[in-house]
């Protein structure tokens, strides 16, 4: 059941056993205890096209999601998603492109959406996170605290 629409909405995912992973989520979880009004988190294993609803409420949605580190990939990327008019959406599976244009074709709107990616080095089994993943929290954060107060004005 969908609470008050927010005007920014966080989508956290991954898996939270596999330690790194889970990073998405956890950033869901601390933007949550902001008790921001404005801001509704989500935190999540996959994403699923049942969003979409959620999506369409909202006028902003950031996804957080981890990456694997690589020499290419060390910083964290933040992508602005748009809607593919080409898309035919047949394949299913679902990740934040696919789920706009998904929002778009059911509901006619277009949210601002960006897609937050936090390299991380540790997709063990385990619960704990790798001190690059922490550090990429903080600084996921930091971005996000920075959208909603700009998106606030």
């Amino acid at each position: 059941m969908l609470q008050e629409f927010p005007e920014i909405l966080i989508i956290g995912y991954g898996n939270t056993l596999r330690s790194d992973d889970g990073i998405g989520q956890k950033v869901a979880e601390e933007v949550e205890k902001w008790g921001d009004p404005r801001v509704r988190s989500l935190y999540l294993h996959q994403l699923t096209p049942e969003l979409v609803l959620e999506m369409a409420t909202a006028k902003m949605v950031i996804f957080v999601d981890a990456i694997q580190m690589t020499d290419q990939i060390r910083e964290i990327e933040f992508k602005t998603i748009t809607v593919n008019e080409d898309n035919n959406n047949s394949n299913h599976s679902s990740n934040p492109q696919y789920l706009l244009n998904l929002t778009q074709q059911l509901y006619n709107k277009k949210p601002v959406v960006f897609w937050l990616l936090i390299p991380v080095i540790n997709f063990d089994f385990g619960e704990n996170f790798s001190p690059i993943a922490l550090k990429g929290l903080e600084i996921a954060l930091t971005k996000i605290k920075l959208l909603s107060q700009i998106n606030q004005n």
